[in-house]
């Protein structure tokens, strides 16, 4: 699960607030507010990218199955909808994949999951 901007930027708040009190030891204060700043950073890197990130996935992923990405509504909630109605779709397409014995077919899935992973890499990525 991928923890949604507003549950995270309420926690960076408090975190801000708590550490904003003078009896916070220096100590803590630097490692919690350095923590946040990294956050925001990350944050702001998933937002920036989130349309981009969704519609292409989508696209990938209706190609993948003989589908059409919905692409009306640009909003993240709509295009965060159609990945989820086309990864349930991509779910049956493996299962059936497996009993039908088709080696391509699922391969072609699971390049398509790698080739989805490797796109929602952030820039902090060690790996």
């Amino acid at each position: 699960m991928t923890p949604e901007a507003p549950i995270v930027l309420a926690e960076l708040a408090a975190l801000v607030m708590r550490n904003g009190a003078p009896e916070v030891p220096a100590g803590e204060r630097q490692s919690q507010l350095t923590l946040a700043a990294m956050l925001l950073g990350v944050a702001a890197e998933v937002w920036d990218g989130a349309a981009d990130s969704l519609v292409r996935e989508n696209r990938a992923l209706a190609a993948l199955l003989d589908d059409a990405a919905g692409e009306d509504d640009l909003k993240l909630s709509a295009l965060r909808a159609e990945n989820a109605r086309l990864r349930a779709r991509l779910i049956a397409a493996q299962i059936a994949a497996e009993e039908a014995g088709d080696p391509d077919r699922e391969a072609a899935i699971w390049a398509e999951l790698v080739a989805s992973t490797e796109r929602r890499k952030l820039s902090i990525s060690s790996i």
